[in-house]
């Protein structure tokens, strides 16, 4: 077995991590059929992919945006999940560029770095767009369709230009909410560099409602923090669809904490 997994996951994988990591008593038996999770999981930095796999396993989301994803990165935690929780997932990648110093590699052979999506669904009609203009560096954002609480939705995932670079983040909203108009329902996630009330999110929030009730854009709201500097960032963003939960758990495995929601059709909302 020990051979088999070391196959499986590829000979960058610490012997420990065959082992896995023990999960809380709380933890999701299976996958959460109507439960969406978003995290940067934080590009280049020094942490095991069997945490993060161990992270996503505590609340097992049908289906989980992750930013800042390198494609060696995802297939690891994609095995890990499999072989120590037995939580299967289909994956689509939204690559915007090949950098080593992202994602390793070699000067021929880079990897690749940008979005991914996790799905226990298959998944199908899969874009995926760099913005026009990616700031100071590319970005770009991708959407899928597949099956989220036993309903089709076009699930699209991003990440915008950094922080200090809100007109390049406005530009970018503009063209990711042309895309999500098109749909009826719709399920945007993310890590968009920007507080709720920044006026860059104006064109999504005239689309589609936050998760968190209590967080809005006003700088009154009650919005917990989704990064390490205690701002809040990340983002599920539902248009035809209800949130009837929504949890941000922080995380030593990267500097953006895990979002997720459980998710109803807007009607039973």
């Amino acid at each position: 077995m020990t051979v088999a997994c070391l196959v499986l996951l590829g000979p960058s994988a610490p012997v420990g991590a065959l082992l896995g990591r023990e999960l809380p008593d709380d933890a999701a038996e299976e996958v959460v059929p109507n439960r969406v999770m978003t995290w940067n999981i934080c590009n280049p930095c020094e942490v095991s992919n069997v945490d993060r796999a161990a992270d996503i396993a505590t609340y097992a989301p049908q289906v989980i945006g992750l930013q800042e994803a390198c494609v060696r990165d995802v297939e690891q935690i994609r095995a890990y999940l499999r072989s120590l929780y037995g939580l299967a997932y289909h994956v689509e990648y939204g690559t915007v560029l090949r950098k080593r110093s992202r994602c390793g590699g070699t000067p021929w052979n880079p990897g690749a770095f940008g979005q991914a999506i996790l799905s226990a669904a298959p998944m199908t009609d899969r874009v995926s767009v760099e913005y026009p203009d990616g700031g100071s560096e590319d970005r770009g954002y991708m959407a899928v369709t597949t099956v989220v609480g036993g309903h089709p939705v076009r699930v699209f995932n991003t990440h915008l230009a950094h922080r200090r670079q809100q007109p390049v983040r406005a530009h970018q909203t503009g063209v990711l909410a042309a895309a999500v108009e098109r749909h009826d329902r719709a399920i945007v996630l993310g890590d968009f560099n920007a507080v709720p009330d920044a006026s860059e999110l104006s064109p999504l929030w005239a689309l589609a409602a936050g998760s968190d009730a209590e967080c809005r854009p006003s700088p009154a709201a009650a919005c917990e923090p989704t990064t390490d500097w205690n701002s809040r960032f990340d983002y599920v963003f539902l248009r035809g669809v209800g949130s009837v939960e929504q949890h941000v758990h922080p995380t030593t495995y990267s500097d953006h904490h895990l979002l997720h929601t459980d998710v109803v059709p807007a009607r039973d909302a």
